[in-house]
């Protein structure tokens, strides 16, 4: 099948965790009884496996694809032809690897505290040519939330040796301590490099972007009911191995706004209504791009990379050669680098989330 000149889409990929969500995923998916379980992220243009303890015999966290009406696995059919779908000087720096994650996340509770090893650590110490520097994109709260909020970065650090004993003693209350709370609203934008400790707070439904990895330090042990067994804590590692991973400097919450909450940089204008912002540029990292296209009315989109898009906003319906297709509020697509450009129309307005992998720099 040639599947040149069209877009994907994306399922729903559900992917188990240690915490609960996924009821909004649940409506979105149209389920006749939408309920918060141990599947609350939805993984969106995955060829990364999940890492889950217990459950290494079930295949879970790489995409399904559907493009010119049929169904294939994303990985499966960027090896059908690389060079077309991630670009030629893509495959030459990186292989088949899109070099990039991008997921729902929809959280009932707040997540384990976590940090993330950043890509020279994972280079050096754990054969993995990727940490996990993230991005986060804010949706929306749910309406019990009055305050929706994200931990990020150490307010009142700890010592070394303090913060192992919570970690060993499991006390939450002091870990808390370490934090406070930074308040967040649909249309944030947040940066989170490898090493800063972090936890997204209860009913927020967001966009994570991030290096393809599942790498974690999780020093929150316990959560829905579920204890992470030793293994899963610590990458397979021990405490005082991990315990170098994390950026103990003191932050802020104006430290944090101004140093990681990103602010959209106009790089493109459509039309007098249509624009497309960067959001995160390889200023921030070198990790990964996302940039936000507004459309009112039709404009024509041409990239040269390729991208996954999110209709954050609205409806529209994106022409690509012969193809149509009419897109709704938080459908998933991919655009592949071979595409020329495609047609976006909206009449009321749409907003399209675009994550892009890394820039790559040639001599």
């Amino acid at each position: 099948m040639n599947y040149k000149g069209h877009l994907a889409t994306f399922s729903q990929n559900r992917v188990w965790r240690t915490y609960t969500g996924g009821k909004i995923l649940d409506q979105m998916n149209g389920a006749e009884t939408p309920e918060d379980t141990h599947f609350p992220e939805d993984w969106i243009g995955s060829t990364t496996r999940a890492i889950n303890l217990g459950r290494e015999d079930i295949l879970e966290g790489l995409s399904e694809a559907t493009i010119a009406n049929e169904q294939v696995k994303f990985d499966q059919l960027i090896k059908q032809d690389p060079a077309y779908f991630l670009g030629k000087e893509h495959v030459e720096a990186f292989d088949l690897n899109p070099m990039l994650l991008v997921k729902y996340l929809d959280s009932s509770v707040r997540l384990h505290f976590q940090a993330h090893p950043t890509a020279e650590f994972a280079q050096q110490y754990l054969n993995s040519k990727c940490g996990k520097a993230e991005a986060y994109y804010v949706l929306e709260a749910r309406e019990e939330i009055a305050e929706p909020y994200i931990y990020l970065g150490f307010q009142q650090p700890p010592t070394r040796t303090d913060f192992k004993n919570m970690i060993e003693t499991q006390n939450i209350e002091a870990m808390e301590n370490c934090f406070e709370k930074i308040k967040i609203k649909p249309g944030d934008c947040f940066y989170i490099p490898g090493g800063m400790p972090h936890a997204i707070g209860e009913g927020i439904l967001i966009i994570e972007i991030m290096e393809p990895s599942d790498l974690a330090v999780r020093f929150e042990f316990s959560k829905s009911g579920y204890t992470m067994p030793e293994e899963a804590r610590f990458m397979k590692k021990g405490l005082d191995f991990c315990l170098d991973v994390f950026d103990y400097q003191q932050y802020s919450v104006d430290d944090i706004r101004k140093q990681y909450q990103q602010s959209p940089d106009v790089v493109r204008q459509y039309n007098a209504q249509s624009q497309k912002v960067s959001l995160i540029d390889a200023t921030t990292t070198p990790s990964f791009r996302v940039c936000k296209s507004t459309v009112m009315g039709t404009v024509e989109k041409a990239e040269d990379d390729f991208y996954i898009g999110i209709v954050t906003k609205g409806n529209c319906i994106i022409t690509c050669g012969d193809e149509t297709l009419h897109l709704s509020q938080y459908d998933k697509f991919f655009c592949p680098a071979g595409i020329d450009s495609i047609i976006i129309e909206s009449e009321l307005g749409t907003e399209i989330l675009e994550c892009y992998p890394p820039e790559v720099t040639t001599a």
